[in-house]
């Protein structure tokens, strides 16, 4: 009773890289490390936990919300398991997943950002004893952590000037590439910054290309190309600690197609549609939604005939068969929360081989 617990973040392996941040002080170290009271009120700084797992596995941890306790607070690690092993310290607070400030987020939301990361979440957590030390003090928690380390997903369409930006490249190395990007341009439009340094071209990582070989690539891509791509500042964020920056952390937001958050009432009659599960343009089985009614909840809500079920309640349906999504539907007696996309946008984002980041 004293306790709210969220089960579904346990398990036993996974691969957790461990760092942190300190931007007094303006260097990591990968290892575990004590973090120094610098200020004197004992509050120590923000860790970040880079945590990658395949598609049996669990992140090794529970997050609970629990009465007298603010915040949301990691228990449950495994007893010898990775997470215990690298630093995850039970009691720790979390703060950002992500990117993603979430300390004044409701708890069922923060867990549902954490299952909707797929397979490789970014924590950022602050000890129990400091974050407690933090809200008495009236401390802004947010304040406590970089603005911004997110990479960026942008998706440049060719005009009569071309792509609207070029590549500068160190001469005589590889996988090191700037881009200059002209202002107003296609680039631009598309919301790729200004000196940023490319890390993937159409799903694929440069890291091994020369400045030959990325050309090639490029005008190999006919009218469109997707860019993964970090500002300098990002870019920094990473490399300082080792780590490699993947679309799974992007910012998709400037991606041409948007998944849809859908929320039905159920009516006297019902929602007013059908699943059924069919074949994906892009291969494999998908459940998508049909026979919408005029005028009840489904189409009231937004839903469209075509769109493909992602999530149910915030939890991903991939993996599950049609009964199994129908039990997911009818979970919940009188309302159900779907994420869907339209078929452009289904096939878009798997023709540029980023299929799963739609979550």
């Amino acid at each position: 009773a004293a306790m709210k617990q969220t089960k579904g973040l346990e398990g036993d392996k996974m691969s957790i890289i461990k760092f942190e941040f300190n931007p007094k002080v303006g260097i990591d170290n990968p290892a575990l490390t004590l973090t120094e009271d610098t200020d004197g009120e004992g509050v120590g700084e923000p860790r970040f936990y880079l945590l990658t797992k395949d598609n049996t596995e669990t992140f090794g941890f529970c997050l609970h919300e629990e009465l007298g306790c603010q915040g949301h607070v990691i228990r449950q690690i495994e007893l010898g398991g990775v997470a215990q092993r690298r630093g995850l310290q039970d009691g720790d607070r979390l703060l950002q997943v992500n990117g993603h400030f979430v300390d004044h987020m409701d708890h069922l939301r923060v867990v549902q950002k954490i299952k909707a990361s797929g397979n490789q979440v970014l924590l950022a957590v602050l000890d129990g004893d400091s974050y407690e030390a933090a809200k008495s003090l009236g401390r802004d928690l947010s304040q406590m952590l970089p603005d911004d380390i997110r990479p960026r997903l942008c998706h440049v369409t060719r005009d009569k000037s071309g792509f609207g930006f070029s590549v500068s490249c160190p001469e005589g190395t590889k996988g090191t590439f700037q881009l200059s990007v002209l202002q107003d341009g296609p680039a631009d439009r598309a919301g790729v910054p200004a000196g940023s340094w490319l890390l993937e071209l159409n799903g694929d990582s440069v890291k091994s290309y020369s400045h030959a070989q990325l050309t090639k690539k490029l005008k190999q891509s006919g009218n469109k190309v997707t860019l993964l791509v970090a500002s300098s500042a990002v870019e920094e964020f990473y490399r300082l600690r080792g780590l490699r920056v993947t679309a799974a952390l992007a910012d998709t937001s400037w991606l041409p197609f948007k998944v849809r958050e859908l929320h039905l009432v159920k009516g006297p009659a019902g929602y007013g549609f059908l699943l059924k599960e069919d074949d994906c343009s892009s291969g494999g089985i998908g459940q998508f939604l049909w026979d919408v009614d005029v005028g009840l909840p489904a189409e009231q809500a937004g839903m469209k005939e075509g769109d493909r079920v992602l999530a149910v309640n915030g939890e991903s349906i991939e993996g599950l068969d049609h009964e199994q999504t129908v039990h997911r539907i009818r979970a919940r007696e009188d309302q159900v929360t779907l994420l869907v996309i339209d078929p452009a946008g289904d096939e878009f984002y798997h023709s540029v081989g980023f299929g799963g980041m739609v979550l």
